[in-house]
């Protein structure tokens, strides 16, 4: 005797198992990482992020403007100085690269896409950390909590509608927060990484925006551990007191129990950011036939969706939009 109820009924064709899917993945649920480099006259691939560029002003905002085109949900900016010093300058400079780029970007294409600016040193930096950094080799929090007002400052002014701090500086929400309020900009929200990870998989970010930490260093003492997992919980809700619109999980696809743990704690938009070494080992892997890229991509995406992401930083956003039906 069979049992009445029979799972595969509702899996039996396309429009069906499309018809009871509990999740999706749309063009608007991801939000397109992008680098621009000061001064430079043409786009340069990056060798580990197949697919991606160092782009120029110009090759941006025509970046830009397809992934609108296709419905991408937002883009985030990621600035590589053509100059860097021990303050990070560029990073909240008037004429910053990512701010110059932010008004580029903001006149091509307006409200059509969400427009975000990375917020933190690290790329501004010519010792690669994300703060200001003593005599003694040790990371300034407080002293950088200022440097970051002024850098969330200046990307509004440049016309940034989220500035998103990936520093793990102690406070920095509450001191971005307050800088942008006493400047006027009230309605600038913060998207928070608020559990980021000291992770190995940030590889070839590092090579696209040319960071490298002097002296071999780390940032072990800034950015959480891997082997904590109620930590992330503890991040979030300081977060969030200080005033923090959105909240972050990163690294995505090795932390899957963080973003359920934090979905079922905040109902604040939840983002996850599937980082570069997710997407090149995928790029990798699928390069040899080993694997079918597309076919992984989305299913880790929507796994991401399923464990409560709202949106996605991905370097998919543009294939996955591409091939949306």
């Amino acid at each position: 005797m069979f049992p009445t109820e029979r799972p595969r009924r509702l899996r039996r064709s396309a429009p069906l198992r499309r018809l009871v899917a509990e999740t999706d993945l749309l063009p608007r649920h991801l939000v397109a990482p992008l680098f621009v480099a000061e001064g430079r006259a043409e786009p340069r691939p990056i060798e580990s992020l197949p697919g991606h560029l160092q782009h120029t002003r110009d090759s941006l905002r025509r970046e830009v403007a397809e992934l609108a085109s296709r419905g991408v949900g937002g883009v985030i900016l990621f600035g590589v100085p053509a100059v860097k010093d021990p303050f990070g300058t560029g990073a909240y400079a008037d004429d910053g690269i990512v701010q110059e780029a932010l008004r580029d970007v903001v006149a091509e294409v307006g409200d059509e896409l969400v427009v975000m600016a990375d917020l933190c040193l690290d790329e501004y930096t010519d010792h690669g950390h994300c703060g200001v950094v003593r005599p003694d080799g040790v990371v300034d929090n407080d002293a950088t909590l200022d440097l970051y007002g002024r850098a969330a400052v200046a990307q509004a002014r440049a016309g940034a509608a989220v500035v998103a701090p990936s520093g793990m500086m102690d406070g920095q929400v509450g001191a971005i927060r307050r800088a942008l309020d006493d400047e006027g900009f009230t309605e600038t929200a913060i998207l928070a990484y608020s559990a980021k990870y000291a992770s190995g998989l940030y590889g070839p970010f590092r090579e696209a925006v040319g960071v490298e930490i002097a002296g071999g260093g780390d940032r072990k003492t800034y950015q959480q551990d891997w082997r904590n997992r109620r930590e992330a919980r503890r991040e979030v809700r300081l977060d969030l007191d200080e005033g923090a619109d959105m909240v972050m999980v990163k690294p995505a696809m090795t932390y899957l129990d963080v973003l359920s743990d934090l979905r079922s704690l905040v109902d604040v938009p939840l983002c996850a950011y599937h980082v570069s070494g997710e997407y090149s080992m995928i790029k990798a892997a699928a390069e040899r036939g080993w694997i079918d890229g597309d076919a992984v991509a989305r299913e880790q995406l929507g796994a991401l969706r399923r464990a409560g992401a709202d949106f996605i930083l991905t370097y998919f956003a543009g294939e996955i939009a591409g091939g949306a039906s």
